[in-house]
């Protein structure tokens, strides 16, 4: 089973999440926008380990931080396939923007939709959610959904940045929305959630 701690990172509050697979301390980091020393201070109290730096999807305020992290810990950047361009890609991952300098870098490992990878003892599957972005995918494991950016409380990620497209949204959230039973979900922004509330409150999951 995986515990999560949140960190709260950039100026648009990125939802930070420490995993870590309790029976073997083995550890992740999603979507590092920025630098956090609660963070690392975190990391090191469960002795430096870090498997893993886990992207969403591609933009800076998820991906800033992801490179220099996985450097100092020796930990393995995972995403979507489709993300590999936003690493490289300052218009797609909206860095140029906004004022932020993200060197170039590239994942470790690709997922496909479906993929599956452990943490320590916990499985943890991988699915594609592509709408806000072409690359937006969400992490499954125990009861909870990372979301990332497509669905929020009672809302869901916009489409008008580059490779958004309000049609693949509406498949997204209605694919998240199919899920069997009930998840905990962590967006990447804004408070909790669980599905069943999003499937009976969220204006455009509850139309589905």
């Amino acid at each position: 089973m995986i515990t999560v701690k949140i960190f709260k990172v950039t100026n648009l509050q990125t939802n930070c999440c420490f995993l870590k697979d309790e029976e073997t301390g083995a550890a992740a980091v999603a979507d590092p926008g920025a630098k956090s020393e609660s963070l690392i201070e975190e990391i090191n109290k469960n002795g430096g380990r870090l498997e893993y730096v886990m992207l969403t999807h591609g933009h800076y305020d998820h991906i800033g931080y992801a490179k220099e992290l996985a450097d100092s810990f020796g930990a393995k950047i995972i995403t979507g396939e489709k993300n590999a361009e936003f690493l490289k890609n300052s218009e797609y991952n909206h860095s140029i923007f906004h004022g932020e300098a993200i060197p170039e870098f590239s994942a470790d490992i690709l997922l496909k939709d479906g993929d599956t990878f452990m943490l320590g003892n916990t499985e943890i599957k991988y699915i594609t959610t592509p709408g806000h972005t072409t690359g937006c995918g969400a992490f499954i494991f125990d009861n909870t959904v990372l979301s990332g950016d497509t669905l929020f409380c009672e809302s869901y990620g916009r489409t008008d940045l580059p490779t958004g497209n309000d049609e693949m949204m509406i498949q997204s959230l209605l694919k998240l929305k199919n899920l069997d039973g009930d998840y905990r979900v962590i967006p990447g922004h804004g408070e909790l959630t669980t599905l069943e509330h999003e499937r009976k409150y969220n204006p455009l999951m509850r139309r589905l």
